[in-house]
C-alpha cells in the first residue's frame, strides 16, 4: 500500500509511512494528532517542522525532540511502561499479535497477560488503570470504525459451547463462508464455539469448498478450548499456515471472559475491557443485519439489545434480524414469540425472520433488505 497523508479530515496520523508522508507533502504536523507511532528515528523531523497544537499519543521519541515540541505547544502523552498492551494503539489487533508466544504456552502470550492485568488492577480500584482501559477502549473503537468504512457488515451470534467437528460449527463455518462470498463483512463476538465457526468460514471463503471440510476435520483434534487453550490455539495456527491469505472478517470479544480466548480465524481483532462496550458496538456496527444462531443467556440478551434500537429506530431505519433454528427459538428458549409481539405493527416487523436451517439465512437476509 502507498505512503499517504493523514486521513480523517487530515488531522489523525497512525503509522510511521502517514508521518513521513504528511511531513513531506505539508510541511507542518500543527493541529494534527500522531497515534501510537515510533518516531525514534524522526528526531530531525520533529525538530525542523510545526508542531503547535499537536497531540502525540504514547509516541516513543527521543528527550530533545520531545522538549522542543513541547515548547512549540504540544501535547505529549508519553508511552506507559511495562504494561501487556498499548493504551494509544491506532490499529486493531491481528491473531499473531495477540496470540505472542503462544510456543510457550498460551499464558506467555500478550491476550493472557492483559486478561491478568485487568484482573490485578480491577480488584485493585485504581483510577489510573480504569483511565488506561478506558483510553484502550476508546482508540479501539475509532481503529474499528475506521477499518469498517464503507463495509456491509452482518453480525452472526452464537454460543461458545459449540464443539469444532460438529455438525452445527460445519454449518456456521459455511454461512461465513457465504455471507462473505456474497460481499458481506461477517463480525462475531470473537470467541469460540459458533464466533470461531463463521469466522473459519469467512477465512475460507478464497478457497474452494473442499478446504473448509478438511479444516474442519483438523481443527477436530482440539474439539473446546478446554482444557488447554494452547492446543486449541495451536491448531487453528496450524489450518492459517496450511491455507495462508483467508479471507476478512472481523472479532470483537472482551478480556471480561477472560476464560473465553480470542479466535485465531478473525482476520481483525478489536478487543475491550469494558463488556458493555464491547457488545453495544458489535450490534451498532451490523448495519447489514444480525444472525442468531443457537445460544444460551449471552445469545439471548444480544437478540433484545439488537431488538431495541429497532424498535424505537434509535439508529435510523431498523436492521434485518434472522433467528435460525425454530425449536431452539420457540421451544427451548422462546424467544421469537417475544421478538414477534414487540415487532407487531412497526417497521421492523418486516425485518424479522426464523429460519430452520443455516442454508436459508443468505436468502432471507436478501428478503429482509440486507
Amino acid at each position: 500500500m502507498p505512503a499517504h497523508a493523514a486521513h480523517h479530515d487530515d488531522r489523525e496520523i497512525e503509522t510511521l509511512e502517514e508521518f513521513d508522508a504528511t511531513v513531506s507533502s505539508r510541511g507542518t504536523l500543527a493541529g494534527f494528532r500522531v497515534q501510537a507511532v515510533d518516531l525514534t528515528d524522526r528526531t530531525r523531523e520533529l525538530l525542523g517542522t510545526d508542531t503547535a497544537g499537536a497531540v502525540f499519543l504514547g509516541c516513543p521519541m527521543r528527550e530533545e525532540a520531545a522538549a522542543k515540541i513541547r515548547t512549540d505547544g504540544a501535547l505529549v502523552f508519553p508511552p506507559v511502561p511495562d504494561l501487556p498492551f498499548d493504551p494509544y494503539r491506532g490499529q486493531v489487533y491481528s491473531p499473531d499479535e495477540l496470540f505472542t508466544s503462544l510456543a510457550d504456552g498460551y499464558e506467555a502470550t500478550p491476550d493472557a497477560r492483559s486478561y491478568a492485568w485487568f484482573q490485578q488492577t480491577k480488584a485493585d480500584g485504581d483510577i489510573y488503570a480504569s483511565m488506561l482501559r478506558a483510553v484502550h477502549d476508546d482508540s479501539v473503537s475509532d481503529a474499528l470504525d475506521e477499518l469498517l468504512a464503507g463495509a456491509r457488515v452482518v453480525g452472526v451470534m452464537g454460543g461458545h459451547a459449540m464443539r469444532r467437528g460438529t455438525e452445527a460449527y460445519e454449518g456456521a463455518a459455511r454461512l461465513g463462508r457465504e455471507l462473505t462470498r456474497a460481499g458481506f463483512t461477517v463480525a462475531t463476538g470473537g470467541g469460540p464455539g459458533a464466533m470461531e465457526a463463521a469466522n473459519l468460514g469467512a477465512y475460507a471463503a478464497p478457497y474452494d469448498d473442499e478446504m473448509l471440510r478438511e479444516a474442519v476435520q483438523l481443527l477436530a483434534k482440539s474439539p473446546g478450548f478446554t482444557p488447554s487453550i494452547t492446543d486449541w490455539a495451536a491448531v487453528a495456527f496450524d489450518v492459517r499456515a496450511r491455507w495462508p491469505r483467508g479471507g476478512r472478517s472481523v472479532g470483537i470479544p472482551t478480556w471480561f471472559y477472560g476464560h473465553e480466548p480470542p479466535n485465531p480465524f478473525a482476520s481483525h481483532i478489536a478487543k475491550y475491557f469494558a463488556n458493555a462496550t464491547r457488545e453495544d458496538g458489535l450490534l451498532a456496527r451490523s448495519n447489514a443485519g444480525v444472525v442468531f444462531l443457537p445460544g444460551a443467556a449471552g445469545t439471548v440478551q444480544e437478540i433484545f439489545d439488537n431488538a431495541t434500537p429497532n424498535y424505537y429506530e434509535s439508529r435510523g431505519e431498523p436492521t434485518p434480524m434472522i433467528l435460525v433454528d425454530r425449536t431452539h427459538w420457540t421451544e427451548r428458549l422462546p424467544t421469537w414469540p417475544l421478538l414477534q409481539s414487540l415487532a407487531r405493527d412497526r417497521s421492523m416487523e418486516s425485518r424479522i425472520a426464523l429460519v430452520d436451517r443455516i442454508e436459508e439465512v443468505p436468502e432471507a437476509l436478501k428478503r429482509l433488505g440486507g
